[in-house]
């Protein structure tokens, strides 16, 4: 039996003369979180369409755990659940008839566990249009999830969220993971996507630039690990020319070595630490030096 959940096979979509999607190819394994990320105007809006059925691929194949999204629709409403940036919903319809409508079309009962957990119990006869950002974005959350589909998709999902919404949110993709659904995450925010995916697709004026694990994506690039330094003295004041905050400040592709070595120069020297940091090159860096230079170097 396969583990794929999706497979994506030279994926096209056109419009007109512009090429949104430039065949493309991934695979999404069951119970994955994977992340979908790029500039504005690099495909992912149009790829996530596509996998929902909203939008017929120009060339090539989607297939959905054997479903064909732009074939199959009635087969895929209860297989998936999607969030999307914008709602369709009637600006006067209520966070409990949103719930009830919802359930309906997936025929399961109101999940009114998923409004509390959203935080929304008490707006519950407010209508969508007198919500905050915020709160529209969790209403929208708890109706993709409240059929319990097992593939999620989800859309700057924490965009206008507080910080304790993001938090609740991030546990509740955990769980949901934990129980096997399959999710895809399309973000701009970095640290979200490497806290929480397994693997991430970069995409790029259409084509995918690079896919893997945030933690090998990261360590394939060329940016370097900064070592700051703080001591009591000035024994590496000759060693470098960025002093930030009172920290000598010093980039390495191989931190270890160059903390030995400062570390034996502050003992010659007779000094003292104060503070070590060393902070490894992060997804955003990576994200910036792959967007920018159009390719992997």
């Amino acid at each position: 039996m396969s583990n794929l959940a999706i497979k994506v096979s030279n994926f096209t979509k056109t419009y007109g003369d512009f090429i949104a999607v430039d065949g493309i190819s991934f695979e999404v394994n069951k119970g994955e979180i994977f992340g979908i990320l790029g500039p504005n105007g690099a495909g992912k809006t149009s790829t996530l369409e596509c996998l929902e059925g909203l939008r017929i691929p120009d060339g090539g194949t989607i297939d959905i755990m054997g479903i064909d999204p732009s074939k199959n629709s009635k087969e895929l409403k209860n297989l998936i659940g999607v969030q999307l940036q914008s709602s369709g919903l009637p600006s006067t319809i209520t966070v409990k008839e949103a719930m009830q409508l919802f359930s309906a079309y997936h025929n399961v009962q109101p999940r009114y566990d998923l409004i509390k957990r959203m935080d929304l119990w008490d707006k519950l006869n407010i209508q969508y249009s007198q919500l905050s950002g915020g709160q529209q974005k969790r209403l929208l959350i708890a109706l993709a999830v409240c059929h319990n589909p097992q593939i999620l998709i989800l859309d700057e999902p924490t965009a206008a969220l507080d910080v304790e919404s993001r938090v609740e949110l991030h546990t509740l993709m955990k769980e949901l993971k934990s129980q096997g659904t399959t999710i895809v995450l399309a973000t701009h925010d970095m640290a979200e996507a490497e806290k929480m995916a397994d693997r991430i697709a970069i995409l790029l004026k259409g084509k995918i630039m690079i896919i893997d694990t945030p933690k090998k994506i990261v360590a394939s690039g060329s940016s370097k690990t900064k070592i700051s330094v703080r001591t009591v003295g000035t024994s590496l004041v000759d060693l470098t020319d960025i002093v930030v905050d009172e920290y000598y400040v010093f980039y390495s592709d191989k931190p270890g070595t160059k903390v030995m070595e400062l570390m034996n120069v502050i003992e010659e020297k007779g000094d003292s630490l104060i503070d070590l940091r060393v902070e490894r090159p992060s997804l955003e860096e990576r994200f910036l030096e792959i967007t920018s230079i159009g390719g992997i170097q």
